[in-house]
């Protein structure tokens, strides 16, 4: 009945007002209580650091002030530090750091994949499984869904300790829930004549599925997976700010010692690392079609 009140172009329109209306509540509420704020000098700050972020640490490689001299506030040299030598070692910590990131979203997103594939198959109302085991499967895959990566960061890092594993298992807990949910409707879009041709010849369940289901999913599951592998590279580099490893913790430390330049090295190494791998999964998306 909701739907229908809801159809056709006046339905639009209540939508687009209902949505108006939310919006401009969220703004009233904020304003209200003082927080729709830029703080003190905004532009001065904006210009600040927009210069710096111009200016990537990585170009100190080769530009960096091989003298640079740290002096006090009346005028005492307290250290003399080459900047070339100093970019050049941070550079390599980045390379790990990347590298570490990239294995942390490997590995948490196949681990998600492998283990949302039973989810997943209860999940999908053609498959016709017993309901009890429907709903506990579609219960566990919006409770997934519904928990940040970040909070099941925190809840690892206490339980596993500090370091990749975390990392790993927080990729894969968040992801279980849309893998599940993207494999699920891959199946219910499957043309159900092939799979009761396969059930009526006698075949289980287990059969049904690695012959009549399995063979037709697999492109759409393989897309889906390299979605989600992408999008848990860019999650899994603020994992680092809770002690999983990556490049979060390098993000943390720049924030926090406000090194911008530093910061936009990072951004780079960010953009590249998904750009590239995003020209990949879209050949290997090509070729399956």
């Amino acid at each position: 009945m909701t739907l229908r009140f809801f159809s056709g172009r006046p339905g639009f329109f209540g939508l687009v007002f209902l949505y108006a209306l939310v919006v401009a509540t969220c703004l009233w509420s904020l304003g209200a209580a003082g927080d729709l704020n830029t703080g003190r000098n905004p532009w001065a700050n904006l210009v600040k650091t927009a210069s710096e972020f111009a200016r990537p640490s990585f170009v100190d490689v080769w530009l960096g002030n091989p003298k640079l001299e740290y002096k006090s506030d009346d005028g005492t040299v307290l250290r003399v530090e080459n900047r070339r030598e100093v970019e050049a070692q941070y550079l390599k910590q980045l390379g790990v750091a990347t590298w570490v990131t990239f294995k942390i979203a490997t590995l948490g997103s196949l681990l998600a994949a492998v283990l949302s594939l039973p989810f997943a198959v209860l999940s999908a109302r053609n498959i016709r499984a017993p309901r009890v085991l429907a709903s506990l499967s579609r219960s566990v895959l919006a409770v997934s869904r519904s928990v940040h990566t970040l909070v099941f960061g925190l809840v690892l890092v206490g339980i596993v300790g500090l370091g990749p594993t975390a990392g790993i298992l927080a990729i894969a807990f968040h992801s279980l829930g849309t893998y599940g949910k993207l494999f699920a409707e891959s199946i219910e879009t499957l043309d159900m004549a092939s799979i009761e041709a396969v059930r009526g010849v006698g075949a289980s369940g287990s059969q049904t599925f690695f012959w009549a289901v399995w063979p037709n999913v697999l492109p759409q599951w393989v897309s889906s997976h390299l979605y989600i592998w992408e999008y848990n590279i860019r999650d899994s580099t603020i994992l680092g700010l809770i002690g999983a490893g990556g490049l979060g913790l390098l993000i943390s430390e720049s924030v926090s010692l406000f090194q911008w330049g530093r910061l936009s090295t990072i951004l780079l190494v960010v953009v590249v690392m998904v750009s590239v791998f995003d020209a990949v999964s879209r050949r290997i998306r090509q070729a399956l079609l």
